[in-house]
């Protein structure tokens, strides 16, 4: 069995789409349904199914999902071993958009420089999706936005930065005051279906701000390049300071006490990747200088 074909249908699946999965995998979508089936007859048995426009698992793809996903993992954790000093394998590390961006690159620096050898398989998305991942055991460890809600005991959260909630405005802007601009200007939402985004929602609403909303979008980046052509302001987190800095836009700061979004690594205490997490954190902890 080809476990390229393996992660070909594991794709499909979490993408639902061979169009999509063909995008990430930088394939055709026809060399994906070739390899699909080809996995389908060595098994025996159909794995996935047309759902409209949409590709779904089959009750069989279902059941060997989970399988299919600790395959891959072992035969990355092999590779890894193979060309490693130390029998470490693997580690699997999420990270939210904006912490590949922001926080991670500096770390990863600290981390190569210390574990050279180390190997690392970065997925980006949501915090909250990335909080369900790991919590599901598919990701050793992620970076996200802390959780506003218990987080089960098994798992260590280790702090590592906090951003502050600010304005970003046109640089012509930047004498106003940060309520006030956001209540004249055209307004860019910052999405509320992400956690950071429903903190920014809270803020308008528990101060009475209703904002001449121009759109809505799930991308920190996107929303920083926009403001900087003069589509209007947005209230995010300080995610990027040096990033930020370069581009044509003012950061007006909230009234005391502003909202702080804090950023974190979330991890399993007795994974069998544990210890690499507890490596990472060291690394991290070095680098941004958090206290001991």
């Amino acid at each position: 069995m080809d476990t390229r074909y393996v992660q070909s249908f594991i794709t499909v699946v979490e993408c639902g789409s061979l169009a999509e999965a063909a995008r990430r995998l930088d394939l055709t979508p026809a060399a994906i349904a070739a390899r699909v089936k080809a996995l389908e007859e060595d098994l025996g048995v159909a794995l996935v199914k047309r759902a409209g426009r949409n590709v779904k698992a089959t009750e069989a793809g279902l059941k060997v999902m989970e399988r299919a996903r600790q395959v891959l993992r072992e035969v990355r954790d092999l590779h890894a071993a193979a060309t490693d000093d130390t029998p470490l394998g693997e580690f699997r590390l999420g990270a939210s958009t904006s912490a590949l961006i922001g926080l991670l690159p500096p770390v990863l620096r600290r981390v190569y420089d210390t574990h050279p050898k180390l190997a690392i398989y970065v997925e980006p998305g949501t915090s909250r999706d990335l909080y369900h991942r790991t919590t599901a055991g598919d990701l050793d460890a992620t970076l996200i936005v802390e959780p506003q809600f218990a987080i089960p005991k098994e798992y260590e959260w280790r702090l590592l930065a906090e951003e502050p909630l600010v304005v970003l405005a046109p640089a012509h802007l930047a004498d106003h005051d940060a309520h006030a601009v956001m209540a004249s200007e055209p307004f860019i939402r910052y999405d509320r279906s992400v956690w950071g985004g429903r903190m920014a929602d809270r803020y308008l609403r528990q101060h009475g701000i209703r904002p001449h909303e121009r759109l809505e979008i799930d991308g920190l980046m996107a929303i920083s390049s926009m403001v900087a052509q003069g589509l209007g302001v947005s209230l995010v987190p300080d995610w990027a300071p040096a990033w930020l800095d370069t581009l044509p836009l003012v950061k007006l700061r909230l009234p005391d006490p502003a909202p702080v979004r804090r950023m974190g690594l979330l991890w399993a205490g007795r994974a069998p990747h544990a210890q690499l997490a507890r490596v990472f954190y060291a690394c991290a902890q070095a680098q941004l200088e958090l206290p001991g």
